[in-house]
């Protein structure tokens, strides 16, 4: 099939990507002739594991090309639709000013018998209101939202757990259905789910699954905790909750909470459409969620300064992670780089180390130095704080850090680090929820 992706961030890019690597001849459209530039280089406009190779191979096979052209899309069959949807500047909602943007674009372009497929996350209602401005186009429009993880999207786009489609009623939602099976057929035929429902339903599917993830990671911060305060180990507790298989141990990993670019916007926006509709009970557990979350961030801040005598003031503090997850360059809401921040408003000098957002940050952030090297970043620290649980620093010999560093105490914002390992090596060790029973211990 020809298809067409408008939009190529994040989103766009790896799907061109992955439906060229499925047999289809794809073109990206995107406004941004930088980013259209690097792509049709086979070039990643940011660090994705397995995109680049992807790319390469589109291109080269004659299946993959961008522009910057709108006209590139006539003829495509089925037009997906991956712009962004940022939050609002000025509320919780989402900005849709991009989506009515890309849908404008398309509109000369569109042909009785085309589809128009969504996947930007979006408010419900969002669907029906772009369907009636295709009206008149012969196009039908379906919502085929994205449930990606940055770091394993490759994958996650090539064995996903499911495919969602939403589609109108009647003989519309039927052309719309087999056209979607038609593009993702490779994967259907090695037993993907699909969920076929209406619109809101599938607009309703992501935010909430987003939502319900960022209130598995709240939870078990708030039980972290309690934790400390009990004199227990959250991380032999989620062991015996992740053997309840109602419960499960993913996203129960407990540390300096949850951040990027989608899990906060879509908890948030699912929180503003809840208030429109007067759902009291969700907007307010919601914002509870949300609140956890923030509240993680100001605890880790003031767990490394009491581990400081009660002041970070001059002191030299190593962070280790800038983006907001491994295997991203992603800095947006960095619970490690905010950390850092409210560290350095205190006073102290703070060394960022991260294996790939250090060039996203450094221009972005000036009170902060930034070293790639984590053991030069580690040089004279007074406290070290592992943020971002890359295997690079997950992998660091303790013994090596302990001898570069001016003092060997370590706060696991992740407890990814092996306590032990870390203690025989002379360091201070303290991680989150483990038992801290007092200001300054070491659990």
């Amino acid at each position: 099939m020809k298809i067409s992706v408008v939009g190529c961030g994040y989103l766009g890019a790896v799907h061109a990507a992955i439906l060229a690597s499925l047999g289809h001849e794809v073109v990206g459209l995107d406004s941004d002739a930088a980013r259209i530039e690097l792509l049709a280089r086979g070039v990643a406009p940011f660090h994705e594991p397995g995109l680049g190779e992807l790319l390469v191979a589109g291109l080269r096979g004659g299946r993959l090309a961008f522009s910057t052209d709108a006209a590139a899309v006539a003829g495509a069959e089925v037009h997906f639709l991956c712009v962004g949807t940022p939050q609002a500047k000025t509320s919780n909602a989402a900005d849709l000013t991009q989506l009515m943007g890309a849908v404008d674009s398309l509109r000369p372009f569109l042909r009785p018998g085309m589809v128009v497929a969504g996947k930007s996350t979006v408010p419900v209602g969002t669907a029906e209101s772009l369907a009636a401005l295709l009206a008149g186009t012969g196009a039908v429009l379906a919502w085929n939202p994205e449930f990606l993880r940055q770091g394993t999207a490759v994958q996650d786009s090539l064995a996903p757990d499911r495919l969602v489609y939403g589609v109108p009623e009647g003989p519309c939602g039927v052309r719309a259905t087999a056209a979607l099976d038609a593009v993702y057929a490779p994967l259907r035929g090695n037993g993907t789910p699909r969920v076929v429902t209406n619109y809101a339903t599938a607009e309703v599917i992501k935010v909430a699954a987003n939502a319900f993830l960022a209130l598995k990671l709240s939870y078990i911060n708030a039980v972290a905790e309690f934790c400390d305060a009990a004199g227990a180990d959250v991380v032999d507790l989620v062991r015996g909750l992740g053997h309840d298989g109602r419960i499960g141990a993913n996203h129960l990993q407990a540390g300096v909470g949850f951040g990027g670019g989608c899990l906060p916007k879509d908890l948030r926006s699912f929180r503003a459409q809840a208030q429109e509709r007067g759902v009291d009970s969700l907007d307010e557990l919601l914002s509870r969620v949300d609140g956890i979350n923030s509240a993680a961030r100001y605890r880790t801040v003031e767990a490394a300064v009491r581990l400081c005598g009660g002041s970070v003031a001059g002191v030299p503090v190593t962070v280790l992670g800038a983006a907001f997850k491994p295997n991203t360059d992603d800095i947006r809401d960095s619970p490690a780089l905010d950390i850092a921040l409210q560290l350095a408003a205190q006073g102290a000098r703070v060394t960022v180390s991260d294996p790939r957002a250090v060039a996203n940050a450094w221009l972005r952030y000036p009170q902060l130095a930034f070293e790639a090297d984590p053991v030069q970043a580690l040089g004279g620290a007074e406290l070290t704080l592992l943020l971002t649980e890359w295997p690079q620093f997950i992998a660091l010999d303790p013994a090596a850090a302990a001898a570069v560093v001016a003092r060997p105490v370590v706060l696991d914002g992740r407890n990814a680090l092996d306590a032990a390992a870390w203690r025989a090596a002379g360091w201070e060790y303290c991680g989150i929820g483990r038992g801290l029973a007092h200001a300054g211990a070491a659990v």
